[in-house]
C-alpha cells in the first residue's frame, strides 16, 4: 500500500508560503476569553458595508438557486461607466486575489521572473511561484519610497512582470505619477499590474490609480477591490481594467462563474453609493490625523499613509507589544512577516476604536504612568 507522505508535490511548492491573514475577532475571543475584541489588522472598512449592496443583497437571496451570470454583464457595465472605459476592457474576479493569480497563469512560464517592491503584498510573489517563476524583490528607498532606477536596474531578458503596489501594502506609501510615468517609457514587451486596491483613501495631488496609464495604451492593468473603501470584503470581488487585448488573454484562464451572484449583486450596487464612499473617506482621514498625533505624543516613529492603515514602528520590543494588544482584545499586524520585527501596522478604525487602541497602547507602553 502507497504511503501518501510518498506522493510528490510540484517543487515550487518548496518556496510558496501559505498566505497569513489576521485572526478573526471570535478567534480572539475564545482564546483569550475576552467579551470585547476589535479588529484593526485587516484593513477592512470600519464603517461597515455600503448600505446599498446590503439591500441589494436582502431583495436578492430568493434567486440563489441560480448559477451566477459567468460574464457578471451588469457589473462590467457599470465599472466601465463609473471609469470611462469600454466593457471589453474590464474583467471581474473572486477578490483581486484571483486576478493576481489570474495573471500569473496567463503571462508566466517556468524560469520568467516577475519583479516587485518590498515589502508589499505577498500574493504577487505567490502568483509568481505556482507558475515556476523567480521573483526579484527591489527595496524600497528610506521611508518606504519608490526608487524607479532600482526597478529598471532589477530587469532582465527573462522579466515579463511589474508589480507598483500604491497605496503599498503595508507600508501605506505610494508611487507619484511622474515617477509612474518615467517607469513606463523605459520599459518594452514587460506588462505592469499596477494594484489600487486603497487608491480610493489617497489624496495627494501626484498620486495617480493606473488609469490614465491604461487610457494611453500603456501595457498596464489596473487593480480594484470592493474590499476596502465599498466595505464588501465578505463577498470577495475585485476587477481589473486593461486593454482588451489584455483582458481577452486572462479571460482564457478564468473559471466560469468565479465571482458570485451576491458578490455581483453587492457590488453593482455598491460602486453606485458615493454617500458611503465620501463618509468612509471622511472618517479615514479623521482617523489617521488622530493616530498621527498620538503617536507623536508616544514618540513612534510612523510613515505617513495614503491608505487607511499605518505602519507604526513600536521599537525592538514590537512582539512583546503586539502580543499585549492582543491579550487586551486588539488585533493588529504583526511587521515580523515583513522583514519588519520593530513595527505593527494599524488600521484605521472609527473613533471608539482608535481611542480604545491609543489608550491601550499608551498604557503598554507607559505602564507606570
Amino acid at each position: 500500500m502507497t504511503n501518501s507522505s510518498n506522493i510528490k508535490t510540484r517543487k515550487t511548492l518548496d518556496v510558496i508560503q501559505p498566505y497569513s491573514p489576521g485572526k478573526p475577532i471570535w478567534e480572539v475571543q475564545k482564546e483569550l476569553g475576552l467579551d470585547r475584541v476589535i479588529k484593526m489588522a485587516s484593513n477592512e472598512n470600519p464603517l461597515g458595508p455600503s448600505p446599498k449592496a446590503v439591500k441589494a443583497i436582502q431583495e436578492s437571496l430568493a434567486d440563489l438557486n441560480r448559477y451566477p451570470d459567468a460574464d457578471a454583464s451588469v457589473l462590467r457595465q457599470a465599472i466601465a461607466e463609473q471609469y470611462g472605459v469600454a466593457k471589453q476592457q474590464v474583467i471581474t474576479t473572486n477578490g483581486a486575489d484571483e486576478l493576481i493569480t489570474l495573471i500569473s497563469e496567463a503571462f508566466l512560464e517556468q524560469g520568467d521572473e516577475i519583479i516587485v517592491p518590498s515589502p508589499s503584498f505577498s500574493e504577487y510573489d505567490f502568483g509568481a511561484h505556482i507558475m515556476g517563476a523567480v521573483v526579484k524583490q527591489v527595496p524600497f528607498n528610506e521611508g518606504f519610497q519608490y526608487n524607479v532606477d532600482k526597478l529598471l536596474e532589477a530587469i532582465t531578458e527573462k522579466t515579463k512582470i511589474i508589480y507598483i503596489c500604491s497605496p503599498n501594502n503595508p507600508t501605506g506609501t505610494y508611487i507619484a505619477k511622474k515617477e509612474m510615468a518615467r517607469l513606463l517609457a523605459e520599459l518594452k514587451d514587460i506588462l505592469v499590474v499596477f494594484d489600487g486596491a486603497y487608491s480610493q483613501f489617497a489624496d495627494e495631488e501626484d498620486y495617480t490609480d493606473g488609469l490614465e496609464f491604461v487610457a494611453e495604451g500603456q501595457p498596464v492593468i489596473a487593480l480594484q477591490t470592493f474590499s476596502k473603501i465599498y466595505g464588501i470584503a465578505g463577498v470577495r470581488i475585485g476587477f481589473g481594467i486593461a486593454s482588451e487585448e489584455i483582458i481577452k488573454s486572462i479571460l482564457k484562464v478564468k473559471e466560469p462563474f468565479n465571482v458570485n451572484t451576491l458578490a455581483q449583486i453587492a457590488a453593482s450596487a455598491a460602486i453606485t453609493d458615493t454617500e458611503h464612499v465620501t463618509a468612509s473617506f471622511n472618517a479615514n482621514k479623521k482617523g489617521r490625523n488622530f493616530l498621527y498625533k498620538n503617536f507623536e505624543r508616544l514618540g513612534l516613529h510612523y510613515t505617513e499613509t495614503t491608505a487607511n492603515f499605518i505602519l507604526v514602528q513600536v521599537g525592538p520590543n514590537g512582539e512583546d507589544i503586539y502580543q499585549q494588544l492582543m491579550a487586551k482584545g486588539i488585533i493588529v499586524r504583526y511587521g515580523k512577516t515583513w522583514g519588519l520585527p520593530e513595527h505593527i501596522r494599524v488600521t484605521i478604525g472609527t473613533d471608539e476604536e482608535n481611542e480604545f487602541f491609543i489608550d491601550t497602547l499608551t498604557e503598554i507602553l507607559n505602564p507606570l504612568k
